[in-house]
């Protein structure tokens, strides 16, 4: 049997019940510091790679989260306040304070459960998307843009600050995450679009 799952399955079988609609979550986990520290997160906070932060593609922002390594038993609780990560197969981006803790940073990479602890109290209603693509010419990504639209009826550029600026291309505005997950699996039958990642579309 394979180890690492293995471990996750015993984690998930005695971690403690959380209250809250959103399941816990496996997968991997990976770490972001330089050159992002010090630039603007997607909820427009500075980057602070020393604070016990993350991001994450659809979770709320302020949202705290508890993350495991089952490979080692270390936990660390994060506050969701960036977007990402947009490799396929990752399912949170830690901050170096955060994945310090858990044994993170020199693997780079490794399986991990999430449990949410606290969701935000606005309340606010949840929109979702797929990103389709990442530009660093802003001409080719607004000519994608306006492709989808034609094909999709909704599409729009957001852009992540630093140098050099990512133009990321999202397609959709899905009321639930399964409904973006479909069109996610449209848009990779239709287009051969492998990284096709669902995202809440903050506002």
């Amino acid at each position: 049997m394979n180890l690492p799952h293995l471990a996750l399955s015993l984690v998930l079988a005695i971690a403690p019940m959380v209250s809250t609609a959103w399941p816990p979550e496996t997968g991997v986990a990976s770490w972001y510091g330089h050159p992002y520290h010090g630039r603007r997160t997607a909820d427009g906070e500075i980057y602070d790679m020393e604070q016990m932060t993350a991001a994450h593609r659809t979770l709320p922002f302020n949202t705290r989260v508890r993350v495991a390594n089952p490979g080692n038993g270390k936990t660390v609780e994060v506050r969701i306040n960036d977007r990402g990560p947009f490799v396929d197969g990752r399912i949170i981006d830690l901050s170096h304070a955060a994945a310090r803790a858990i044994g993170l940073v020199e693997p780079g990479v490794t399986p991990v459960l999430l449990e949410i602890l606290e969701e935000p109290a606005d309340g606010a209603a949840a929109s979702f998307g797929v990103q389709v693509g990442a530009f660093l010419d802003r001409a080719n990504a607004e000519r994608f843009v306006e492709a989808m639209r034609e094909c999709y009826g909704a599409a729009r550029l957001t852009v992540r600050d630093g140098e050099p600026v990512f133009w990321r291309v999202q397609v959709g505005a899905e009321a639930t995450e399964q409904g973006a997950r479909a069109l996610a699996a449209r848009l990779r039958r239709e287009l051969g679009q492998g990284a096709a990642f669902v995202v809440r579309l903050d506002p």
